[in-house]
């Protein structure tokens, strides 16, 4: 009879003890899935700043081709322009002297053109990589800051 009571409270032992083990096993789950949760957050937030980071790069190498591209045209036409005027004062004028002040005034306008361009493209690359260092630059430290807060 005693062997009987001891065994019966044995097994209600062992009953409540995994009873209670599935209890803290089923809270310990949850805490994980709100966890996971979080992490899952944490990690989109952090997706979501490099991407926007990813599309304002893009932005200021699209600007930066579009200046740079746009000179080029415009120096271009501005050339072919100045090609046809001097060309017709080469061709049609009658005095010398006025065809050589004309050559001497088509290669100074040429030198000048020339260092204006390039003034141009090179303010236009100045400009994105000051650019790229203050704005990109802050974003990138808060991307970096937090992923190393996140858990």
């Amino acid at each position: 009879m005693i062997i009987l009571v001891l065994t019966t409270l044995c097994l209600a032992g062992t009953a409540c003890i995994l009873f209670a083990g599935y209890r803290i096993a089923g809270h310990s789950r949850k805490q994980l899935l709100i966890l996971n949760a979080h992490r899952i957050g944490a990690r989109s937030a952090i997706q979501k700043s490099r991407m926007d980071l990813a599309e304002v790069r893009n932005r200021a190498r699209l600007l930066e081709d579009t200046v740079s591209g746009g000179a080029s045209a415009v120096e271009k036409v501005h050339k072919a322009i100045a090609n046809t005027t001097f060309g017709l004062i080469d061709m049609f004028s009658k005095d010398e002297d006025f065809r050589d002040n004309a050559r001497k005034a088509r290669q100074s306008h040429e030198e000048k053109s020339e260092q204006i361009y390039k003034a141009v493209r090179t303010t236009n690359r100045a400009l994105h990589i000051l650019a790229d260092t203050l704005i990109i630059g802050k974003a990138e430290k808060r991307i970096v800051s937090k992923t190393k807060k996140a858990p």
